[in-house]
């Protein structure tokens, strides 16, 4: 790496010039960085959960080299204004990059257009009213379009509000748990409906946090139609299922604890099973965290009222990584689905070819250690792993060739 580039890729032995900072990488993975693209920091609005600084530091620690940032903050992402104030916040305190999305509609309200063009052009990643479902089929036809016409993705958050009603967990956790069931067809329902308007207008759709065998089944219907319609799942969508609800005496997790609490939620051992078969045969073509980080006071209420999301950036590779030594993954396939899958979507560089933004991540698969408040550092503690023991570290990311993770101020690196 050179000048914030890949300068070349050499095969044996490779004599440093002087001057130059040599990390031994023996028995590790060299990997590009990974890419994000369903990511909160919350900024502007929630400093109290996540700022800039913090996000970024997290998403550096997970070996993130860029992540998108979603638009449901406070003042929304629905003008230029709003967008540039939060890219020059990024500008001083990032230590990754961050792209950021902007809305669909203003204020998240499903009703009037954002101005899609002066957003792009102002640097807009994608488009989303992520946490909210954009409910009038006009005005998702509409956003479709206008999209389209800029060679733009529209990421949709999808939850049909009639289906789901005040819906908070599984069916079979919410029956256990007396809690308003939040079904599965919530989501296929709502994936179904856009996915025609995809084939109507062209437009690009993106399908974030999928969670469901039924929806699975949605999207390789599309497959086979050759849509522009791309789709993403979580770390914990892909590992974990309803019954944590019933809690874990192992990491001291009790049952119906708020931490499990998350949208869409935790689903069954069959959801799980049909979402690695999809990641694993191309349906499904990113991972993406939906890190979403809450203060403790935002998931000290009774799971029905608690704030739904996990914290997710610095616990995503080691998670995808148990996939991979069950079986259920290729090493290759999970990288994939980390860096370039995630990138395509966007339009976003990922690469280790010569000339390519020297983003690089790279990590021990072996390495194990235990996730707790003081080896997380989102400001956002909310994740129902706290306590478990992880196995997949993050040795260093680098971005444009700066080493970020570790924290160091060169010249040489001492380790």
């Amino acid at each position: 790496m050179q000048d914030g580039r890949i300068a070349a890729r050499v095969a044996g032995a490779l004599t440093a010039p002087a001057g130059a900072v040599v990390l031994d990488a023996r028995g590790l993975v060299v990997t590009p960085g990974l890419v994000d693209i369903h990511t909160h920091l919350r900024t502007p609005g929630f400093p109290e959960k996540e700022t800039i600084e913090s996000g970024t530091a997290a998403a550096a620690a997970g070996g993130f080299t860029t992540v998108c940032a979603m638009a449901n903050t406070d003042p929304v992402v629905d003008t230029v204004e709003v967008l540039e104030s939060v890219q020059d916040a990024c500008r001083r305190g990032a230590l990754v990059r961050v792209r950021q999305l902007a809305a669909v509609t203003h204020g998240l309200r499903g009703e009037r257009l954002t101005d899609f063009e002066a957003l792009a052009r102002a640097g807009a990643v994608a488009f989303s009213d992520d946490g909210k479902p954009v409910w009038d089929v006009a005005v998702m036809r509409a956003a479709l379009r206008a999209a389209g016409g800029l060679d733009m993705v529209v990421s949709v958050h999808e939850e049909d509000r009639d289906l789901v009603g005040p819906g908070v967990a599984h069916s079979g956790a919410a029956g256990r748990h007396r809690l308003p069931p939040w079904p599965c067809a919530g989501e296929a329902a709502m994936v179904a409906r856009d996915i025609e308007l995809a084939a109507e207008t062209g437009g690009k759709l993106h399908i974030a946090h999928v969670s469901c065998a039924e929806t699975v089944e949605v999207l390789r219907s599309a497959r086979r139609r050759d849509l522009p319609v791309s789709a993403e799942v979580t770390p914990h969508h892909l590992s974990l299922t309803e019954r944590l609800l019933d809690g874990d005496a192992s990491i001291g997790l009790p049952a119906a604890s708020p931490q499990t609490k998350v949208n869409p939620p935790l689903r069954s051992e069959a959801d799980v099973e049909a979402l690695i078969t999809a990641v694993g045969d191309g349906t499904i073509d990113a991972v993406a965290t939906d890190h979403a980080p809450h203060t403790a006071v935002d998931k000290a209420s009774p799971f029905e009222t608690a704030a739904f999301g996990f914290t997710g950036l610095e616990t995503a590779l080691p998670v995808c990584l148990g996939l991979v030594r069950a079986g259920h993954l290729a090493l290759p396939r999970l990288i994939e689905l980390l860096t370039i899958g995630p990138a395509r979507i966007f339009g976003l560089p990922s690469s280790l070819q010569p000339g390519s933004p020297a983003d690089v991540c790279v990590f021990d698969p072996t390495e194990a250690w235990t996730v707790s408040p003081e080896n997380l550092r989102s400001r956002g503690k909310n994740t129902p792993l706290l306590g478990r023991t992880v196995r997949g570290r993050v040795r260093w990311t680098l971005v444009a060739g700066r080493i970020v993770f570790p924290a160091w101020n060169g010249p040489t690196y001492p380790g």
